[in-house]
């Protein structure tokens, strides 16, 4: 399968050189910013292009961007573009920061193949067609739904998943909440982080 390069696919990141040396190329593990040789409370693996289903990794762009392991300044300059760029609609759910370690983008048609209940698929997928109006920042139209923890603690709370009035945004809004959201951790090792695709779907969290 096609892939880019490291510089092609993250143009403002710079890499540790050990984790672009043969042995890590050998060994097939993430290339890690520069930022992160010096320790760091805060780290997410990205998998731009990746869904991962029934454990199985699946390409949602091609040539699909390599994984990276990034901090949280690298993280959010080069996801929060991204989102703000994304024309389809999102429903996004506020982590749990004291358990999570995964933060992925699902879209609507692979909810149960990623593993959500049959029921919270349904509860998103209302929610996603019901996205409407304009962003409660601007007057742009609203093409996210962000709904705090306050509102959903867990994503078996399918009835307040249906309910829960949450933020209607646009996508510009809705990448800034998301990713003040994010990076207001003081500690964080995400496993694992993607890029939304498609034309509907939503941010979970495990």
């Amino acid at each position: 399968m096609p892939r880019v390069t490291h510089e092609r696919a993250y143009p403002g990141i710079r890499f540790r050189r050990k984790s672009r040396n043969w042995w890590a190329r050998l060994m097939q593990l993430p290339a890690e910013c520069e930022h992160l040789d010096r320790g760091h409370a805060w780290m997410a693996m990205v998998f731009p292009d990746t869904l991962y289903v029934r454990g199985k990794a699946v390409t949602q762009r091609e040539p699909a961007r390599p994984e990276v392991s990034l901090c949280r300044e690298c993280f959010l300059g080069l996801i929060e573009p991204e989102l703000a760029a994304h024309e389809g609609r999102v429903v996004a759910f506020e982590p749990d920061e004291e358990i999570f370690s995964q933060y992925f983008f699902v879209g609507r048609d692979d909810f149960e193949a990623a593993g959500l209940r049959l029921e919270t698929a349904a509860a998103i997928r209302k929610r996603l067609s019901a996205i409407s109006g304009a962003c409660g920042e601007c007057s742009r139209a609203a093409k996210w739904l962000w709904i705090s923890r306050r509102e959903v603690s867990s994503l078996d709370q399918t009835e307040r998943i249906e309910e829960s009035p949450g933020s209607m945004l646009c996508a510009r809004h809705g990448a800034a909440k998301l990713c003040a959201a994010l990076g207001d951790l003081e500690r964080a090792n995400l496993l694992y982080v993607n890029a939304p695709y498609g034309d509907a779907g939503a941010y979970v969290w495990f």
